[in-house]
């Protein structure tokens, strides 16, 4: 494998610049596109915010099919398919004019999100580059991280000029068309090494010890579920806390540069153990959300604390198993926690969503506080079964 080079400038912008693109034809479609969905179908609101659920559902499922797919290919091939696959999700959405239709494209979205978002691309650079990927994998989520910012206004716009179906075709035609050749351009064939790949498949993933392995399953599928429940109800929070709508969009709007501003940083630091980026992570998320609990009035320094941390968050993703498993094993064991975090993510609407109905704003954040601390805890654990010397943390 090719784990003695780096991946080139040219090489992460461009990798940067598709997840943009896969990203927004995907995960952040519904922010903007369900209003007009609802509006023009006479669905109900939870049903078209579900077929997201659905798609993120989906994708939690063949996480792991996808990680030993990326170890015994390299994952170029798959990871250039993805486009072709949403795209296809996409086409059947612009075209449904039934729930259950509209419903199956999101299952189709959903197998393309598996194969072409973060947790397939960061398995494929620590497969093809090993140790090596760190560098990259922040670059790219330091590009990504604008993804919201020209994503939103972007599809605003495409629904504006040709309604929502029509920014359905016009998204799946530019994923059709960038995608493919973004990724071989941009990532290496790797030859397969037969004898490690069985050996791995077989072991599962038995390369990382089992305790280390469900430390990091609940550390990520915790900080998933705190960030999807505030992506999904920050503006509710915030009014319930006394903001008009005019300031919580203000504030919230604070969230992008700050997710950057920390990736920035982590650069800056990148020889440092991922573990400690992860800490920081978790830390800023938790200081975040209990000042918004306790002081309501300090909701833009709460969110300036929250975005800096959740910004983390995608790095240590991809980083922190990189220290820990060899590189033929380490798509495998992120394709494994990839599951959990996604399903997570796919149910927290709905369940987030009832805890705020039923018991309203204070509990829902009370209980984010609590689920933040818990994972401050839990990497506090996670630092100190480390088999690693303590030097290696400096």
């Amino acid at each position: 494998m090719e784990q003695t080079r780096k991946p080139g400038t040219a090489a992460i912008i461009t990798l940067g610049l598709v997840q943009i693109l896969s990203w927004g034809g995907s995960f952040y479609l519904m922010a903007v596109m369900a209003n007009p969905i609802v509006a023009e179908t006479g669905w109900s609101q939870q049903w078209v915010y579900g077929a997201l659920s659905t798609g993120i559902f989906v994708s939690g499922l063949l996480a792991p099919l996808s990680g030993r797919i990326i170890a015994k290919t390299g994952g170029r091939t798959l990871l250039a398919l993805s486009g072709a696959v949403m795209a296809l999700g996409l086409v059947i959405m612009g075209l449904s004019h039934s729930l259950l239709l509209f419903l199956f494209a999101w299952v189709i979205i959903g197998t393309g999100m598996a194969m072409g978002l973060y947790d397939a691309l960061f398995a494929s650079l620590g497969t093809c580059y090993g140790s090596q990927a760190r560098a990259a994998i922040t670059g790219i989520t330091l590009i990504s991280g604008f993804c919201t910012t020209l994503v939103w206004p972007g599809t605003a716009l495409l629904i504006h000029w040709l309604d929502w179906r029509g920014a359905c075709f016009a998204i799946a035609a530019m994923l059709l068309v960038c995608v493919l050749p973004a990724y071989f351009f941009a990532l290496p064939p790797v030859k397969t090494q037969k004898t490690t790949t069985r050996k791995s498949l077989s072991q599962g993933n038995a390369d990382i010890a089992p305790t280390l392995f469900w430390l990091l399953c609940a550390i990520f599928t915790l900080a998933s579920v705190i960030m999807t429940a505030i992506s999904v109800q920050l503006i509710s929070l915030l009014q319930a806390s006394g903001h008009s709508l005019a300031s919580a969009l203000a504030i919230s709007a604070i969230l992008g540069p700050c997710q950057v501003g920390s990736r920035i940083v982590d650069i800056l630091f990148k020889r440092g153990h991922p573990v400690w980026t992860t800490f920081f992570s978790v830390g800023l998320v938790a200081a975040g959300l209990l000042l918004l609990a306790c002081y309501p009035q300090m909701a833009l320094l709460s969110m300036v604390l929250y975005g800096a941390g959740n910004g983390l968050r995608a790095i240590v993703r991809g980083t922190l198993p990189l220290v820990m498993v060899k590189p033929e094993a380490y798509a495998i064991v992120v394709g494994r926690m990839a599951r959990p975090a996604l399903i997570g993510q796919a149910l927290t609407p709905l369940i987030g969503g009832y805890v705020f109905e039923t018991m309203g704003a204070s509990t829902t954040l009370g209980l984010l506080c609590f689920l933040a601390i818990i994972n401050v805890v839990l990497v506090m654990v996670l630092k100190q079964r480390l088999p690693v010397p303590a030097a290696a943390f400096d």
